[in-house]
């Protein structure tokens, strides 16, 4: 589908229109609370500026968009296949709309305070919901591709943990008898290219389920179900990346002082670790098509390079935030996408 289609038939039908409009907001969103995971620890130990970070992130959430989506692009089909909104194309846009609109209300109010929550479980959550209230019951919910939700939380946290204590316990072994300052440059540099693949394989996994979405309004729109193997067309690629890269220009700097400052302080070798770790983790899920959260993975995996040192590294105030945030997420966002799929069916 080219670009001047896609405006085409968003003009054509206001549905349409205002379900991308809402799917966009969800990934402004997602850049300014999720995204800033990736370039966190690269930013708070002084390594890049703000500015260069979220351009890096910019560039590297497409290219990972771009280029996971040629070798797997099964992440984006587990999402759209997640749930069923029915035959009626007008009812299933008025369920999606609210769906979006719930979670994009959710994460705002995560971000006034400051809290790193997960927009890829904001938008199961919220997809879901909606679902049930389309067809007052589990009947729209498809129980084998939420299964590889629950398999992603439980493998992301461990992987995440694993690999963050591992990769920072060999780092810390290996330059053991090196003078510190004089590994100051290479670990700059290194944390660099780590927030590099953090942002990539973000783009990886968030990029693919919010285009994932997109595609499914215009298929819904038309009446019609998403083909079994979906096209995602460059310039939505570009289109989603911008986006994001706004989000988290506009307002990623709390999160950053979340996960980057308040829950471990960190210096460039552990930044490093937390980065390499996160991305390795991200990239096997991605693998494997399991959705998973970008924050989940990164959170873990610093609290596992915190832990190298002593577990009392870590600020369990500010996990504890978290891990309720994480697990109010499902039922939360969950209940709003009920309720607001019933109140948008009233209205329209």
């Amino acid at each position: 589908m080219s670009i001047a289609e896609f405006w085409s038939q968003m003009t054509a039908n206001p549905l349409l229109f205002v379900a991308v409009i809402l799917t966009l907001g969800v990934i402004l969103v997602n850049g300014w609370t999720d995204a800033p995971n990736a370039i966190a620890t690269c930013v708070v130990t002084r390594c890049m500026k703000p500015k260069a970070a979220i351009l890096i992130a910019a560039v590297f959430n497409f290219l990972g968009v771009f280029i996971m989506t040629l070798i797997n692009a099964t992440v984006a089909e587990t999402i759209t296949k997640m749930v069923d909104f029915g035959s009626d194309p007008d009812q299933a846009i008025v369920a999606l709309s609210a769906a979006l609109f719930a979670i994009v209300l959710w994460a705002t109010l995560a971000w006034v305070f400051g809290i790193p929550t997960s927009e890829s479980h904001a938008l199961i959550a919220g997809l879901t919901g909606s679902a049930i209230a389309l067809h007052n019951g589990f009947g729209g919910v498809n129980g084998a591709e939420w299964v590889k939700v629950i398999y992603g939380i439980g493998i992301s946290v461990v992987l995440g943990f694993g690999l963050g204590w591992l990769t920072c316990k060999l780092v810390t072994k290996i330059c053991y008898d090196m003078n510190r300052p004089k590994t100051e440059p290479f670990f700059k540099g290194a944390q660099i290219a780590g927030a590099a693949s953090m942002a990539f394989m973000h783009g990886a996994q968030d990029g693919q389920k919010f285009m994932g979405v997109i595609l499914l309004c215009v298929y819904m729109s038309n009446g019609q179900s998403l083909p079994s193997d979906i096209n995602i067309p460059i310039w939505l690629m570009l289109v989603c990346s911008i986006i994001m890269a706004a989000g988290t220009a506009i307002g990623g700097k709390k999160i950053i002082k979340s996960v980057g400052m308040d829950m471990v302080k960190l210096e460039k070798y552990q930044g490093f670790s937390a980065d390499i770790a996160a991305a390795a983790s991200l990239l096997c899920c991605s693998v494997f098509s399991l959705p998973v959260s970008t924050t989940h993975v990164k959170t873990t995996s610093i609290m596992g390079v915190g832990a190298v040192k002593r577990v009392s590294a870590i600020n369990f105030g500010v996990v504890k935030e978290m891990v309720l945030t994480w697990i109010l997420t499902f039922p939360g966002c969950g209940l709003v996408g009920f309720l607001m799929t019933k109140l948008f069916m009233f209205i329209f």
